[in-house]
């Protein structure tokens, strides 16, 4: 199931999805609680469309259920090769920080790679928790405004056109630390 681009029905789409995830998985919601440390009360609220969730709580939801932050999202498309409209694209914004994520490429069934525009505002910080694997690959170039990445105990400052590679195996944290957006395109290996 893909989130649709408006803005009005992404947070239905988004507890729909949420929601079947979890029962795909055969989890309670004091199980998916456990699993992922999001209150039992925000799952609950969340999966109801009565509050969207932030880019923590998805995080840490992607990391319990075992699948990338856009496979949560999104879910699989098929395998064959499709052009795809801005339109088309799954849209998503964090209520919390203002970062806005486009998956320009979702996650298809027989390829390993996700392709995600990002915005964060200037000022605002994300934080995840460990990725869905240990050593999920990713690839960042930086288009306009400043980057800090942090993992793994290192930091990263990404400038204008600087691009980043990376395997992430604990949390992690990106920063908008310029005068305006940070605006970047994400690569990620889906898979192991």
């Amino acid at each position: 199931m893909r989130i649709p681009a408006e803005n009005g029905t992404v947070d239905a789409a988004l507890a729909a999805r949420l929601l079947a995830v979890r029962s795909e998985r055969g989890l309670s919601l004091d199980q998916a609680a456990e699993l992922s440390g999001v209150s039992r009360a925000t799952l609950s609220r969340t999966e109801r469309g009565e509050t969207s969730p932030t880019a923590h709580v998805l995080g840490r939801l992607s990391a319990a259920y075992g699948i990338t932050l856009s496979a949560l999202l999104g879910g699989l498309d098929e395998a064959r090769p499709s052009v795809m409209s801005r339109d088309q694209a799954g849209f998503w914004t964090d209520p919390e920080t203002g970062f806005r994520r486009w998956s320009i490429s979702p996650p298809a069934r027989g390829y390993d790679i996700e392709l995600i525009w990002a915005e964060l505002p200037a000022g605002a910080r994300i934080e995840y928790p460990a990725p869905a694997y240990s050593g999920m690959e990713q690839h960042i170039v930086l288009f306009e405004g400043a980057l800090r990445y942090e993992t793994d105990g290192a930091t990263y400052q990404l400038e204008g056109n600087d691009s980043l590679r990376i395997k992430i195996h604990n949390e992690s944290a990106l920063e908008s630390c310029g005068r305006g957006p940070a605006k970047y395109l994400l690569a990620v290996r889906s898979s192991q």
